[in-house]
């Protein structure tokens, strides 16, 4: 029995025209070899299984090639090329840095460098997983890759450029390798099909490549597994169940069910996931994933973002049909929270029939669900008739004399309590129980001084819910008429002071005005200066301060025999 080779190995493109899905960089590395442009150091990186190492053997092979095809492509009969082929060329020399990352091995390499070549012009040498040298062994080369022979080109590869020190990349012309797309990977397999006399559905060769993730040696390598398994016939059926992938059927049953309002049906099918051993988070991943095919489908301009064969994409463009936009926005609102906070939640099953039951309750139950389609059916436009003028009847002219209107100030802020984080309730400007105005054209009394300090008094009486802080401090002061223009309130300290000035001044104005026919007027503040300078430490100095100032304290003291202390 002949020896199998893998078909990463026996179909790796042998010229620049087979690489798959990297045709603007094999442009740019023919035109360089046509007209002879060649840079002294070029660096490859990219995903893995996209091409990287065998571009670089493609062009160290086109570099020395003696009779270029017109369109640079190598000849593959000339000596050097005929010795390329059967690995005995000692003008192509390839490095593994990840077994060989160590100064000695650099410097062996710098030695071997010097050598010029025997046959052809350069002498290439292909580095792969250049990324894995030590920072010694990157300075021993740097100075090599800077000033090289004439005779000597350096082609590095690697999976993580971002570990390859600066110095070295400032020195090399980057090729930045992109994931194969899944249509060109599809093309791959059906070509390596054919040669090996293998039936297959594309739907089977489509999940292969959307499980390879845009490698297209690891998508071989999964066919290579599939033919092993199936013989000579791939079936999409085959493919999921060694794959352990779940079928999109389950998908499109979930999303008609949701649609249509049948919950039982949708918890059902999760059921019967979790039965054939699925994880809950790929089932939600994968519902997501739906939904987003599903609105991409809806404009026929983006149908060609989905990565599927034709006749599922056919299915996604019907199930789109059916679905509203506002349906799939809410949808995925809800299973892209479900999938972000999956892995956090204790009870994860039922974090996914959470967010199913929203699904399903978006168009409401199964007979609201029915309900609304029937409503969606265009009705005939009906002209709209102007609406017919009110008539004023004889009730509404005949109003009341005095109507009482309810004067709504703005809200008021502690700017203390502000500052000291404290949820403190902002004193509104409610409606005052006596504080009503008199209707338009009523006349209200003149401003005396003699009515001011009954109108202090009611102005308190209206406060009662303010709490007995300020009602105390309400009482204890008393306003004066200063002039016709000016009523000064005369408050105790600072900290009164501010809390009127703050909380309760425009709201004495406000009740004046409501009463009185005011000339214009303001309200000045003002704290004795004596007692705002005193500065009081002691208890005995507290105490002869509130004795002086509230005599009734001494009565209390001498009827319930209390102490200083």
């Amino acid at each position: 029995m002949d020896n199998f080779i893998v078909s990463a190995r026996k179909y790796r493109p042998a010229s620049f025209d087979m690489v798959v899905g990297q045709d603007t960089i094999t442009a740019t590395l023919k035109s360089a070899i046509k007209n002879r442009h060649l840079a002294q150091a070029y660096l490859f990186c990219g995903p893995r299984g996209v091409g990287k190492t065998t571009c670089a053997r493609i062009f160290a092979k086109t570099i020395n090639c003696t009779d270029l095809s017109p369109d640079a492509e190598a000849c593959d009969k000339c000596e050097s090329c005929v010795s390329f082929n059967t690995l005995r060329s000692f003008n192509i020399h390839e490095l593994d840095a990840a077994s060989n990352n160590k100064v000695e091995d650099i410097r062996s390499l710098n030695d071997q460098v010097r050598i010029p070549p025997q046959i052809g012009k350069y002498s290439i040498y292909i580095i792969d997983e250049v990324h894995m040298l030590s920072s010694s062994a990157f300075n021993a080369f740097l100075k090599t890759l800077e000033e090289p022979p004439a005779h000597a080109i350096f082609i590095l590869a690697t999976t993580e450029k971002h570990k390859i020190i600066p110095t070295i990349l400032s020195r090399c012309q980057i090729f930045d390798f992109n994931r194969i797309r899944t249509d060109d990977i599809v093309k791959r397999l059906a070509y390596v099909a054919v040669k090996e006399g293998i039936a297959y559905e594309e739907e089977a060769l489509h999940i292969i490549s959307q499980k390879a993730d845009g490698a297209l040696r690891d998508a071989l390598s999964i066919f290579d597994q599939i033919v092993s398994l199936c013989g000579r016939n791939i079936t999409y059926r085959d493919v999921i169940l060694n794959l352990n992938v779940l079928d999109y059927e389950y998908y499109f049953r979930a999303i008609d069910g949701a649609l249509a309002g049948k919950l039982p049906q949708v918890l059902n099918i999760f059921d019967e996931i979790l039965g054939k051993g699925f994880d809950g988070y790929n089932f939600i991943a994968g519902i997501n994933s739906h939904l987003r095919d599903i609105l991409v489908c809806r404009d026929q301009a983006t149908v060609k973002l989905i990565e599927a064969a034709p006749s599922v994409r056919q299915r996604y463009a019907e199930q789109a049909a059916r679905c509203p936009e506002d349906f799939l926005l809410k949808a995925l609102d809800a299973g892209s929270s479900c999938e972000l906070n999956y892995k956090s939640a204790k009870n994860q099953r039922l974090h996914v029939e959470l967010a199913l039951i929203k699904m399903s309750r978006i168009n409401g139950t199964a007979a609201e669900a029915a309900e609304a389609v029937e409503k969606k059916k265009p009705e005939p436009l009906e002209e709209e008739k102007p609406e017919p003028p009110k008539r004023i009847s004889q009730v509404d002219i005949n109003m009341p004399d005095h109507m009482p209107v309810i004067e709504t100030q703005a809200k008021s802020y502690s700017i203390r309590g502000l500052l000291t984080d404290e949820k403190q309730a902002v004193s509104e400007d409610k409606p005052l129980q006596e504080e009503q105005v008199a209707s338009p054209g009523s006349i209200l009394p003149p401003f005396a001084p003699e009515v001011l300090e009954a109108a202090w008094e009611d102005f308190t009486e209206t406060l009662t819910e303010e709490g007995p802080r300020i009602i105390s401090m309400f009482k204890t002061t008393r306003p004066e008429y200063a002039s016709d223009s000016l009523i000064r309130i005369h408050l105790a300290n600072a900290a009164q002071k501010d809390t009127f000035v703050l909380n309760y001044r425009q709201r004495f104005m406000n009740f004046l005005e409501s009463r009185f026919s005011m000339p214009d007027y303001d309200v000045e503040t003002t704290v004795d200066q004596a007692e705002a300078s005193e500065m009081i430490y002691s208890d005995e100095q507290k105490y002869n301060y509130l004795f002086n100032k509230y005599p009734i304290l001494k009565e209390l003291k001498r009827s319930l025999n209390l102490d200083l202390s």
